[in-house]
């Protein structure tokens, strides 16, 4: 290779590697700066390792915004795993109440008995439960409408209609439309229930849905 070429090359690599022709002027015996060098060919050409940059691109936008939804969903399950183990355990109990009701009305003799055991059943209720249930979110009341409709077998609106007459049980469906909430919806848990029913059977693994004392 002709000396000229040779000494072109040193100066591209040179300036490509961030070295510079002054670290190979050699003015003097102790004016040489040492380098690592690379053979190409015939060829002994510098060689300097560069310092390692990190570069944080900046997300794009579609991205921010899947990020963003997914953070939203993970927030929301999260809220409705909250209510649904909060809610769950009055709504065995209402199942409970409700079977027992049914069966005392059974064997009762007229409808002054019946009457006089709803209304010892309903104070009875209001006891132990009022102050807790009038505690409860919009959400936590809306899920657990739709529990006592899954222990029970029917909407609370039938239930409320045998214990109370269709008279309160209009008003309460009534009170309860503000609300967002329909007393008279069935729990359907392959569809529009489908992600309270996955709490409940997680709930019921971990047998965990019994009421404090």
């Amino acid at each position: 290779m002709p000396h000229s070429k040779r000494i072109w090359l040193i100066i591209r690599y040179s300036i490509l590697l961030g070295i510079g022709l002054p670290a190979y002027a050699q003015h003097g015996p102790n004016d040489t700066l040492k380098v690592g060098m690379v053979i190409i060919g015939t060829d002994t050409l510098p060689h300097h390792w560069l310092p390692e940059t990190i570069i944080h691109a900046k997300a794009p936008r579609w991205m921010v915004k899947a990020l963003r939804r997914q953070r939203e969903r993970d927030a929301a399950n999260q809220r409705l795993r909250y209510n649904v183990y909060t809610v769950y355990p009055y709504a065995i109990a209402a199942a409970y109440i409700a079977h027992d009701v049914d069966s005392m009305l059974k064997v009762l003799p007229d409808k002054a008995a019946q009457r006089a055991f709803k209304k010892r059943k309903e104070d009875e209720l209001n006891r132990r439960f009022k102050h807790e249930l009038t505690n409860l979110t919009i959400q936590q009341g809306q899920i657990l409408v739709k529990l006592i409709a899954r222990e029970t077998g029917k909407p609370c609106y039938e239930i409320i209609q045998e214990m109370k007459g269709g008279f309160n049980a209009a008003i309460w469906q009534a009170v309860a439309l503000l609300f967002s909430n329909n007393l008279k919806r069935d729990y359907d848990p392959y569809d529009r229930d489908a992600d309270i029913e996955l709490v409940v059977q997680e709930i019921h693994a971990r047998n965990a849905y019994k009421l404090q004392e």
